[in-house]
């Protein structure tokens, strides 16, 4: 029997609940379908056989370059049972990032999610030496003079066919594995340098995710998670795992720009997401209270105070609400939050971990009270995810909670947070100079984070170590925090702060271009294009009046004194943004390098 939690989990849920839904699929024209547990391990074993069978070996790597589907899952399983590797390439990734992680981990077999992703894959067969097969697992035309390519069908159907010499072998392989065995090469997208891959054994999810089952134990087979971020993230990976080892049900959605559809259409009772979701649902929320008359204001405002008073000032300490305010919470969450919550889509909400940029302290409130908690976070590629989260009782809302049981976390040089555990990788793939880096000569894992901990316990982040910046007065600014406080305004999408060596902070700011233009029609602003409506001194004015309300509370060194409106978002694609949606502090100042100097003239 198997040391590894992974490896043969399907075939321990199998036996265990051979007809509960384990995952939930899109088809081609996004149709929900259920898989179950002893639907999901026979994919999983004929997706291994088949590996078997096209000579992937133990320690090879398999690269996967898809977005979200179901069999990203499959392959995942699969690999492990042949103790092999999966490599996880974001969907959005360019030619020359998908090379470059193709060669550095030599992957020999590529899994790619459709079209587009396979003419990137073959046409960098030529400088990828390694590849011997792409496996297609969208439905599509293939090349007739393409002997390289594999559909998903064709590929099961490998499996299916196995020799008993291929099963055996395969099984042999299983029962061998070792917690010593890489699980995942988990590259980091990072602001600044080419990728590195994080060497994720087994023995780091062996110790995780048991951490988690402790903290997070909340978490049942009853539960429906929908895996909305990239299944190549490790926050959503990492979560799904957990949730799959509990016996929940995984959604899996395809297209994160339906997410508003298909929450509603799944109902889940938890998901994990970035805190840029929960801020847009926040707006969503506000404005619809704000068109509300004056009196369902004043009640649904009324309602609030009393999920606050309940669910922060007593629950949230584990302490029982004196009778009134018991009842009238009971009340509200009936009649107001309820009907909130069901127009969201999370009608039954359990479990939301919120992770990876900076969380609004008035965010978390502002769902707490509203009977939504979420459980924020903070965790790192090359930490297999969660260091630490809120606990269930007592947790300290601006913090990101107390380290997981087993975890251990202390301050270094520059406030850096350091991290000792099980849970930390084992190093950057073939790059022993960084590996070294990155870690202390006692061992302790430097995560480029400031930060502190309180006498609760709870970690306190500031900023990216990096991404502190020195004013030309001598004064440090943490951009993440003035950019959390500015993303909050339904009129703001995107900030990159700017001030390294300069006299005072400015900012770069993509508008959300919908909210600017609706509040342009309502005072009679005429435009016709988004330049000339940026360019309108109207405008201007509104965007500042609001960056003045937002940046209130800070220092006055900290505030921004001058911005430019930018007509084109940031982007991926462009280079701006990293596949987990940070900004490239060192792209930006370079493409934007013309306009910056403007607001220093």
């Amino acid at each position: 029997m198997t040391e590894n939690i992974l490896t043969s989990l399907t075939r321990r849920q199998a036996k265990e609940r051979p007809d509960s839904i384990a995952l939930k699929g899109q088809d081609e024209q996004a149709k929900w379908y259920d898989i179950t547990w002893r639907e999901l391990d026979e994919s999983v074993a004929k997706a291994a056989r088949a590996l078997c069978r096209l000579g992937v070996r133990p320690s090879d790597n398999v690269a996967t370059f898809s977005a979200n589907r179901v069999e990203n899952i499959i392959t995942d399983f699969a690999c492990y049972r042949n103790r092999a590797a999966s490599v996880s390439i974001y969907a959005t990734s360019s030619p020359d990032q998908v090379s470059y992680i193709v060669n550095d981990c030599g992957a020999s077999v590529i899994f790619v999610g459709n079209t587009t992703q396979y003419q990137i894959a073959r046409s960098l067969l030529p400088q990828c030496p390694t590849v011997k097969h792409i496996i297609v697992i969208k439905p599509i035309e293939l090349d007739p003079s393409d002997s390289t390519t594999l559909s998903w069908a064709r590929f099961i159907s490998l499996g299916s066919e196995a020799t008993a010499e291929i099963v055996a072998e395969v099984d042999k392989r299983t029962d061998e594995s070792s917690p010593d065995d890489l699980a995942t090469l988990v590259y980091t997208s990072g602001t600044t340098g080419e990728p590195k891959g994080a060497i994720l054994p087994h023995s780091c999810y062996n110790f995780t995710l048991p951490a988690h089952f402790e903290r997070l134990d909340m978490l049942t087979d009853k539960d429906v998670s929908m895996a909305f971020l990239p299944l190549s993230h490790i926050f959503e990976k990492g979560f799904t795992y957990v949730c799959l080892c509990v016996g929940a049900t995984v959604a899996v959605n395809r297209d994160p720009r339906a997410i508003q559809d298909t929450i509603k259409q799944v109902r889940p009772t938890c998901m994990c997401a970035v805190p840029r979701f929960w801020e847009k649902v926040y707006t969503a929320v506000n404005d619809k209270i704000e068109s509300m008359s004056p009196l369902q204001r004043s009640v649904v405002r009324y309602a609030l105070r009393i999920g606050r008073k309940r669910n922060i000032e007593y629950h949230r300490l584990g302490r029982k609400a004196p009778a009134h305010i018991e009842m009238l919470y009971r009340f509200f969450d009936r009649k107001v939050f309820a009907q909130l919550r069901e127009a969201i889509g999370i009608d039954r909400p359990n479990l939301f971990p919120t992770a990876g940029a900076p969380v609004s302290a008035q965010m978390v409130e502002f769902f707490d009270s509203a009977g939504l908690t979420l459980t924020v976070g903070y965790g790192l590629s090359e930490t297999t995810a969660t260091v630490c989260c809120f606990p269930t009782v007592g947790f300290e809302i601006g913090s990101v909670g107390t380290p997981l049981p087993g975890i251990n976390i202390r301050i270094g040089d520059n406030n850096e947070v350091l991290v000792k555990a099980p849970s930390v990788m084992r190093g950057y793939y073939n790059k022993p100079e960084v590996t070294a880096e990155a870690f202390t000569a006692d061992g302790w894992f430097r995560t480029g984070d400031a930060g502190f901990i309180d006498n609760s316990g709870a970690l306190w982040l500031t900023d990216r170590i990096k991404d502190l910046f020195k004013t030309s007065n001598g004064k440090y600014v943490a951009p993440q925090v003035i950019e959390t406080l500015l993303t909050m305004d339904k009129y703001i999408e995107q900030v990159a702060v700017i001030g390294e060596s300069r006299k005072f902070v400015s900012a770069l700011i993509v508008p959300n271009y919908e909210a600017v233009r609706e509040w342009a029609s309502a005072q009679g602003i005429d435009f016709d294009s988004i330049d000339s409506l940026l360019a309108d001194q109207r405008v201007r004015d509104m965007i500042w009046e609001r960056i003045q309300q937002a940046q209130k509370g800070l220092a006055g060194y900290e505030q921004i004194k001058r911005f430019s409106l930018l007509p084109k978002e940031f982007t991926m694609e462009g280079g701006e943004l990293t596949n987990t949606l940070k900004v490239k502090r060192r792209v930006i100042s370079d493409k934007y390098a013309s306009l910056i100097d403007e607001l220093y003239l």
